[in-house]
């Protein structure tokens, strides 16, 4: 087997969304909403600004600003 394959079965992705304490981690909803505005501003690069990325990058910042309101 090759040797970054066995390095990459280890890797355990759910563990980066766990919190300890009060030490801030990732979140799906960060990172999906940053995924969302990633998809949104490739696509204005690409085609210009339309109505259909100016609704993405609003979706995908909603959970992100929401979350500056968690404690």
């Amino acid at each position: 087997m090759n040797p970054f394959l066995a390095l990459i079965s280890k890797l355990d992705i759910t563990e980066v969304f766990k919190t300890k304490g009060n030490l801030r981690r990732w979140s799906a909803k960060r990172t999906i909403g940053g995924i969302i505005v990633m998809t949104a501003c490739s696509t204005i690069l690409e085609q210009g600004i339309t109505w259909e990325a100016v609704v993405m990058c609003g979706i995908g910042i909603v959970p992100i600003s929401l979350s500056f309101f968690e404690k």
